[in-house]
């Protein structure tokens, strides 16, 4: 299962001109072959016409359903895979794990119109690499591809600190590996829960630590968002039922 976005995580507001200078020569050496499968003729011929425009990106097929994109998928061995999340009356999160199984190496860029955090959870879980929101620039989306291509995973800046607060909800719900993995406490994060179990206040916490207040507000903030929580109390009864990670071995 795809740890919901891990390794390097862009938010899509980035621009093609964001890229380091060297990867674009890369690119230009060897296209980025994208494969566009969405049941909207019109935006799929678009899309197909805006992205041969590039440089480096070559769209190597277009389809509009399931059936057709997969067949494409095992023929022209795409290196990504823009897909509409719709395609198929909506069924697009099995699509994307279908397409994970059939070719494993290809990286998967949704489309969406109104992406809830939930459905781009859904589409993380299923294998997708990449979100770009319908509406987006043109610069928004070829930065996304290029960045999806060379092994990053984009998600919409709207939906970033939303999409942290839900994955960390679920996980924690289930207590998988991977929710201990996802909302892993630094150090100096572990002692500011402890404290704050102990019921000390952010100066006592503070001056116990040797630093300044501020720097508690932040470590408090982290908390708050790694673990969805909305308070202190929330924090120490958190703490207090001994679901709080063990300190890092030195």
């Amino acid at each position: 299962m795809l740890v919901p976005l891990p390794r390097r995580t862009l938010h899509s507001s980035h621009s093609a001109g964001d890229l380091p200078a060297s990867s674009g020569r890369v690119f230009l050496a060897k296209r980025i072959r994208v494969l566009v499968i969405d049941d909207n003729r019109l935006l799929r011929e678009g899309l197909t016409a805006l992205l041969d425009n590039q440089p480096d990106l070559k769209v190597v097929g277009a389809a509009g359903d399931t059936a057709e994109g997969l067949r494409q998928l095992q023929e022209l061995t795409p290196q990504v895979v823009l897909l509409d999340a719709a395609v198929d009356n909506g069924d697009g999160h099995r699509y994307v794990s279908a397409i994970r199984q059939a070719a494993p190496a290809a990286r998967v860029i949704v489309m969406d119109l109104l992406a809830a955090p939930e459905e781009v959870i859904d589409f993380a879980k299923a294998g997708a690499n990449g979100f770009i929101m319908k509406d987006a620039t043109l610069d928004d989306l070829i930065g996304t591809i290029r960045s999806v291509a060379l092994g990053a995973d984009v998600v919409p800046p709207s939906l970033s600190g939303t999409l942290l607060s839900h994955i960390a909800r679920q996980t924690l719900a289930r207590q998988t590996p991977e929710a201990a993995e996802w909302v892993r406490m630094t150090k100096r994060e572990r002692e500011v829960m402890n404290l704050i179990a102990e019921g000390l206040s952010n100066k006592e916490m503070a001056q116990r630590l040797g630093i300044a207040t501020y720097t508690i507000k932040s470590h408090v903030h982290n908390i708050l968002e790694k673990l969805a929580l909305h308070s202190r109390l929330q924090i120490a009864a958190y703490t207090h039922k001994g679901n709080a990670l063990n300190p890092p071995k030195p």
